[in-house]
């Protein structure tokens, strides 16, 4: 007898996440009429973000706004459905897939798309979570324009460290680079940062004092200290959820869900869009791989049923 659904709920396509991709994919979805289920907790990883920029019509908005406005539209499309709470468990079935939420509740679909984002991992530097997303950046394009011309640091190491530094020297001259110990940066690349006479320090910074998560400082585990006022940083992180694992979606040597230009797992009739899928972490991108995400599933549904 097939492994099939027969009790619960069943959707053409369940999105796990509701932050910006996974409305995004909810709207194409609706807007193609599909049956579609999105299972959000209401935690998105920008929470403590005061603004999002370099997205246009949106630029400056706070990113809770730009996601009410956004369910709100989707809401309008009468197929697409909400719930909320965490998914905690996922298995293939043989006409289809079923998601379990930590409340124990079932849900069954033809596809998945999981638009479950990842989870920073803060290094254990007193004030730095309190900062994170405010004045303790990500990206140049996300927040560099807010603080040109500051007192800025970059806290990398090696090729990272090098990549960043031009991006941030183009938005100020004010500029040290914190390799948080032993440079590993080839003579070359040391040469090159020298000539535009920004310090390399090889220390390791172990508190950053702020208000309210605008930073003032940052204290070095000797003791010493220099004025900031933002500091670019690329913190460890792990993916959101467990589920796409644990159907056997691929991982990327860099920690991403491994996805073709379709948005399409390594596990057929999965999808996954937006920072779970892409080291382009923005507004942006969220929206447009999710509305792809979108498209792809409702391109495959439609071939299932023609």
């Amino acid at each position: 007898m097939k492994d099939k659904i027969m009790s619960i709920d069943y959707y053409d396509c369940i999105i796990v996440g509701g932050s910006y991709s996974g409305l995004s994919a909810a709207m194409a979805l609706g807007r193609s009429l599909r049956k579609v289920l999105v299972i959000d907790d209401g935690k998105p990883c920008n929470a403590t973000t005061p603004h999002s920029q370099n997205f246009i019509t949106h630029d400056g908005k706070k990113p809770a706004e730009i996601t009410a406005i956004a369910k709100h539209q989707v809401e309008q499309y009468k197929s697409v459905s909400f719930y909320k709470g965490f998914a905690i468990k996922g298995r293939k079935l043989d006409e289809g897939f079923e998601i379990e939420t930590k409340a124990g509740d079932k849900f069954g679909s033809k596809k998945l798309i999981f638009a479950t984002g990842i989870r920073d991992i803060m290094p254990e530097i007193s004030g730095f979570s309190e900062c994170w997303g405010i004045s303790v950046i990500h990206c140049p394009y996300c927040h560099g324009f807010e603080y040109r011309e500051s007192k800025t640091a970059i806290m990398a190491n090696g090729d990272l460290a090098f990549h960043f530094t031009p991006l941030i020297y183009n938005l100020t001259k004010d500029l040290v680079l914190i390799t948080g110990g032993k440079s590993t940066l080839t003579i070359e690349q040391t040469e090159k940062i020298k000539q535009h006479n920004i310090p390399i320090i090889e220390k390791e910074i172990v508190q950053v004092i702020h208000k309210k998560g605008y930073l003032e400082e940052a204290i070095f585990k000797d003791g010493s200290k220099i004025p900031l006022e933002a500091l670019y940083a690329r913190p460890l992180f792990e993916q959101h959820s467990g589920i796409p694992v644990s159907l056997g979606c691929e991982i990327t040597e860099q920690g991403y869900i491994k996805i073709d230009n379709m948005q399409k797992t390594t596990v057929p009739g999965v999808f996954a869009c937006g920072d779970n899928s892409s080291f382009m972490r923005s507004v942006a991108n969220a929206v447009s791989s999710g509305n792809m995400a979108g498209a792809a599933t409702n391109k495959e549904l439609s071939e299932m049923e023609f």
